[in-house]
């Protein structure tokens, strides 16, 4: 099939729930991939923030490959093999001592909700059930992660919405403890807003809520779907702010582009789940925890945290230069190989400039052109990108 018989069919037979590009993409490799009538494009989106290791790494292939020959699914009726390795794995490299696998972000983030929830009404009974997050986070499309995000243009048109949830400006610890009242139980932030505009929390700001939530005794849950897994130049975010948090959820990199989710917590916190409390019938299944545990194994051993970190002051440097010739450049910001560049201008034409040119690339809330390619992604392709932004930019 080429573009134009996929794109007709899907028309016809796939939800219209996408401002979808027209052309389908059928090959990745590395840095890149093809569409069906055979262009070649430089992914600097990566599955949006998904494949970290690149497009089919080759142990991710060769641990897909090996296990869908053993066993695909079998339910959590049984211990599942590569999903306790992958538990000891997450457990051995973060702060968390059990982890909770799932398909999906937005569910890590459902079930780090009802475990705040849950913690809180065996210790202080039904009425405490509160969650503050921010003012343009992003935690998910189901309908309390939906309620979490902090962006009603989410959020509307489908009320009503999941009560029990507030929102406070991002960065502003004053309205966070204003915030707080006898039914709050915990806090869900991103240490960097990825879709709110690429904003990194400052680490003033981390730590105060870190001593706000132990001050009140709240769980202190970090969204860590998009910043988890090497993308910020730590292996997770919260290690760049000297912190502990009590929750993390994970999903985009953990599986090298195959699906899944977690929810890792440590303590007492990792405890608070009983039998029968929570579950997902395809969550840590053979496939996907298998695939996870190969990625990881990439990113840890091929030092995938440093190369983003170094590949993303190596970006920042460029930019600066850049917007020094172009003040439509307004700014720039992120953390590792998640970058923001933020413009005067709106950021679609220059998206699609690039996209003529064999570049994809991203824009959050309209002025902010976001870069989260591949970890391992060359020098050489990031000289490309950036040639191709400026040459878009001095055009607009």
């Amino acid at each position: 099939m080429n573009n134009s018989n996929i794109v007709k069919m899907g028309t016809d037979h796939v939800m219209n729930t996408y401002g979808r590009l027209p052309f389908a993409l059928v090959r990745g490799q590395g840095s890149y991939v093809w569409d069906a009538d055979g262009n070649k494009y430089l992914d600097m989106v990566a599955g949006i923030a998904v494949n970290n290791v690149g497009h089919c790494h080759a142990k991710v292939v060769d641990a897909i490959r090996e296990q869908a020959g053993m066993l695909l699914h079998c339910s959590n009726l049984y211990w599942i093999e590569p999903q306790v390795q992958l538990a000891k794995k997450i457990a051995d490299n973060s702060f968390g001592s059990k982890v909770f696998f799932c398909n999906s972000g937005a569910e890590a983030n459902e079930g780090a909700i009802k475990l705040a929830r849950k913690r809180s009404s065996n210790k202080y009974g039904p009425d405490r059930f509160e969650i503050i997050t921010a003012i343009n986070s992003f935690h998910g499309r189901t309908l309390t992660a939906l309620t979490a995000t902090g962006q009603v243009k989410y959020q509307k048109g489908f009320e009503p919405l999941t009560p029990g949830f507030k929102y406070v400006p991002y960065n502003d610890l004053a309205a966070l403890e204003k915030a707080i009242g006898p039914q709050t139980c915990a806090v869900m932030l991103e240490p960097l807003q990825g879709e709110g505009g690429v904003y990194p929390a400052t680490p003033e700001y981390m730590k105060g809520v870190r001593d706000l939530c132990n001050k009140h005794d709240l769980l202190f849950m970090l969204d860590e779907v998009q910043t988890g897994l090497g993308r910020t130049g730590k292996l997770f975010a919260y290690e760049h702010y000297g912190i502990i948090p009590d929750v993390m959820t994970l999903a985009k990199g953990l599986g090298g582009g195959v699906p899944i989710g977690a929810l890792v917590a440590g303590g007492e916190t990792a405890e608070v789940f009983k039998p029968g409390e929570h579950a997902a019938t395809f969550g840590g299944n053979p496939l996907s925890t298998a695939a996870a545990i190969a990625a990881l194994d990439v990113i840890i051993d091929e030092k995938l945290s440093l190369q983003a970190e170094e590949k993303g002051q190596y970006i920042k440097a460029k930019i600066a230069a850049m917007s020094e010739k172009y003040p439509v450049i307004k700014g720039y910001r992120g953390m590792g190989l998640l970058v923001g560049i933020e413009l005067t201008i709106e950021g679609k034409p220059i998206v699609d400039e690039c996209l003529k040119n064999g570049l994809i690339i991203n824009c959050v809330q309209n002025y902010v052109l976001r870069l989260v390619p591949p970890l391992n992604i060359a020098y050489e392709d990031i000289d490309k990108c950036l040639a191709q932004i400026e040459n878009a930019i001095a055009q607009a």
